[in-house]
């Protein structure tokens, strides 16, 4: 296969990627269509201005990551995004992954997330030697609210692996695609 017919296939791969994550991108929170979220809406002109919320650099994915992460599976549903935005401002995090992992307790999955949590959390606290004198409704409480930052930090760090490895394969993927370009430029027009 000729180097142009190459480049022309390894160019179409990279703009199909990009077609899909933006598709997989396009429900969550964005500078464009922040007013569209009923809470965000009102800290919606502040967040615009905050560029650090909508880059997508390791500096400030890696922090929405983990605490993203913990917040998904700690019992705040209904408050998460709102807790999201103040995670995000504070660490300076993205808001569209901090708002994607907070899709993962849902109401089709919060009963197997808060009671698989609930489980990790009254094993912990077993383990520990905690709680075993206290009422059940202050100990599975507290249960869900430890089993959730085990659980969520797990999470977190194969989450953290995950992005790792696409990164890799991503910069792996450009520089093909430049080598591409580059062996394209130098070689001699055959016109």
């Amino acid at each position: 296969m000729t180097p142009p017919d190459e480049l022309h296939r390894h160019h179409a791969r990279w703009l199909q990627r990009r077609r899909r994550l933006r598709r997989l991108l396009r429900p969550l929170p964005r500078r464009a269509n922040l007013s569209r979220y009923p809470v965000l809406k009102w800290f919606a002109d502040h967040a615009r201005r905050a560029a650090f919320l909508w880059s997508f650099k390791r500096t400030n994915v890696m922090p929405s990551l983990y605490a993203g992460s913990v917040l998904a599976f700690l019992p705040v549903y209904g408050l998460q995004i709102l807790f999201g935005l103040g995670l995000a401002l504070g660490l300076r995090g993205n808001l569209t992954v901090m708002a994607a992992l907070q899709m993962i307790t849902n109401p089709l999955t919060i009963v197997p997330v808060y009671g698989f949590t609930a489980w990790v959390g009254l094993g912990a606290m077993a383990f520990a030697g905690v709680g075993a004198g206290w009422p059940d409704a202050l100990r599975y409480t507290n249960a869900l609210f430890v089993g959730g930052v085990i659980v969520g930090l797990a999470f977190a760090l194969l989450a953290d692996l995950t992005w790792r490895l696409l990164a890799w394969e991503a910069r792996r993927f450009r520089q093909r695609l430049d080598a591409l370009r580059r062996h394209r430029d130098a070689a001699p027009d055959n016109g």
